[in-house]
């Protein structure tokens, strides 16, 4: 397999620059040891694919880092919590393989003007909105690719929780509830002038919570672009990226935050323009294929779906709002960010539209 298709960083934006000669000297004083002893000059490049925290290659003689910093402006009080995202990391990797190794963690925001994490990085394949021009899948490797992820998905949602250490990372039962009220709240929060309300997406969500939940470790952002895939065999996954949103939680309700982003071949045009990974590729399943099997493998009763469905859409919606209400109040120039309004208009509207399709 060729250098053309593994993961890539871009030159960092200007605005988001970190400063080479202070992150240099924090690396040799905290992590010395891993470093090249003939290490030459820091190159800095960034990955441009994520819309929330800002993530950073750092490029040595010899070495590749990775650093993950949260965003400038106003951000939710939970949210970008540098610390949480490396110790579950660092708690969860013996038990889970897939997680990189956690290096480095700096709470000192003088060193780059916000805190920080450093994690190994692994050379491979990051399938973004579509997959690298030199990688060609049978539709059969990428229905291959697809049920790998989701064996990935099932073997997180059943890792122990005692031997990892990370039952006390949240609070876990009452979980469902928290999320709806949580998500209502930050959106009226986020909200902007052009974009519409939700009152009737929001009260539908809190009249239709499922009364029973099932609590296990979710990764709460599962998609293929948070992936890492092997050069030599991209249906094999070797890491999963993105730990951000990772809690104690309700794993239907995180395969429902997972489909949420899940584009398929004959969606709308819209929805087909909003793609960030290649799950229209030929081979891969569709949102209900994906149900089916994630509960055939768990041995999950499922009748009804929607209620997760619909979170999930309406979750994704305030995520969309509260990064384009950073752009909004000039908090980033990241000409990226501009149109996302638009996008959560069409996620309520997709919310609306699937409830209407229960009655």
């Amino acid at each position: 397999m060729t250098d053309n298709v593994l993961d890539k960083a871009s030159d960092v934006r200007e605005e988001e620059a970190l400063p080479i000669a202070e992150l240099d000297q924090w690396l040799t004083d905290n992590i010395g040891d891993e470093l090249p002893a003939e290490r030459g000059e820091l190159k800095i490049t960034q990955y441009t694919g994520g819309a929330s925290n800002w993530t950073y290659r750092l490029d040595y003689n010899g070495l590749t880092l990775v650093l993950r910093r949260p965003p400038a402006g106003t951000k939710a009080k939970s949210a970008h919590d540098m610390g949480r995202e490396y110790r579950l990391q660092k708690k969860l990797r013996p038990e889970f393989p897939y997680v990189p190794r956690m290096l480095a963690h700096c709470t000192d925001e003088s060193v780059i003007g916000a805190e920080f994490y450093v994690m190994e990085h692994i050379t491979g394949v990051i399938p973004r909105r579509r997959f690298p021009k030199d990688l060609q899948l049978t539709a059969g490797q990428a229905q291959q690719l697809n049920t790998n992820a989701l064996d990935k998905l099932i073997e997180l949602h059943r890792v122990d929780l005692d031997s990892t250490g990370l039952r006390s990372i949240a609070k876990g039962a009452g979980y469902t509830d928290r999320q709806v009220n949580g998500w209502c709240g930050r959106y009226e929060k986020a909200k902007t002038w052009n974009v519409f309300g939700a009152g009737s997406v929001m009260r539908w969500l809190k009249e239709n919570k499922p009364k029973q939940e099932t609590i296990c470790l979710t990764h709460n952002d599962f998609r293929l672009d948070n992936l890492i895939l092997n050069p030599d065999d991209a249906t094999e996954i070797i890491g999963i990226l993105d730990w951000e949103l990772a809690t104690l939680g309700n794993p239907l309700m995180d395969l429902g935050n997972a489909l949420a982003y899940w584009i398929e071949a004959d969606d709308d045009r819209v929805a087909r323009a909003t793609k960030r990974q290649p799950s229209d590729y030929p081979g891969m399943l569709t949102r209900q294929q994906i149900i089916d099997y994630y509960c055939q493998h768990t041995g999950t009763k499922m009748d009804d779906f929607v209620f997760y469905e619909v979170f999930g859409m309406f979750r994704l919606a305030v995520i969309a709002q509260q990064i384009y209400y950073r752009y909004h109040h000039k908090q980033t120039t990241n000409k990226t960010f501009k149109n996302f309004w638009f996008l959560v208009n069409y996620l309520l509207w997709r919310c609306r539209r699937r409830i209407a399709q229960t009655k």
